[in-house]
């Protein structure tokens, strides 16, 4: 079974479960989230956002497949693009922290682990562009059907957060970055960093082969 994870993009965002797809939840804040859903076309917002936050921020989003087929994404962003966040009532976001808005593991590839790997990956990612920690609104009641773009906070106790502001239905939890990534993860890092301040030449230049000496005693 073969597992890769890619970058959100305006190619990929066609690979979210459709409800998802053309769900503006957090993209929208609920005036306008309402409106687009009862007269406009959320779909387009859907792709708007995306479009906007790559140009301006960078990337928003990771999805996993197993063995090609679309099996968990995770899309977050900076607190100022997600409008939705403010409506919570254990907001805001804290200042050094992206947020993770959604997380989802296609019911099918649920208990492999893909989660896990798609929070690295967020790690990963921001932990390079200097980012210190992620947030998320966490549902504590997610049998409920008013909140179901917002993942429970089972998930995200499994993947390393942890409570920093409780609350009966919505607390919001934290990871710091550098605890989601693994011994693993940190030496592909460090790999990634030599490679990338090597030059060409150095990384082309052929070894010369050590000649053996012999010993003076012989």
């Amino acid at each position: 079974m073969s597992r890769r994870l890619v970058n959100l993009t305006l190619d990929t965002l066609e690979d979210l479960p459709r409800p998802c797809r053309q769900c503006v939840y957090w993209e929208l804040d609920p005036v306008s989230a309402e409106r687009a859903c009862a007269t406009g076309d959320p779909g387009l917002e859907k792709e708007a956002w995306v479009s906007q936050t790559l140009l301006e921020w960078g990337s928003c989003g990771k999805l996993a497949y197993v063995d090609g087929m679309p099996a968990g994404f995770v899309m977050y962003a900076p607190p100022a693009y997600v409008p939705r966040s403010m409506a919570f009532p254990t907001s805001p976001v804290s200042a050094d922290a992206a947020l993770l808005t959604t997380a989802k593991v296609v019911p099918a590839f649920a208990g492999g682990g893909l989660g896990r790997m798609l929070v690295q990956g967020v790690a990963r990612d921001l932990t390079k562009r200097g980012v210190k920690a992620v947030e998320a609104f966490g549902d504590a009641k997610p049998d409920e059907a008013d909140a179901t773009c917002v993942a429970p906070v089972d998930f995200f106790l499994s993947v390393g957060f942890k409570t920093v502001r409780p609350h009966p239905r919505f607390p919001r939890l934290r990871l710091e970055l550098r605890t989601a990534l693994s011994w693993k993860s940190d030496v592909e890092y460090a790999l990634e960093k030599l490679l990338g301040s090597m030059s060409p030449e150095t990384l082309l230049r052929p070894v010369r082969p050590v000649t053996a000496t012999r010993s003076a005693d012989n």
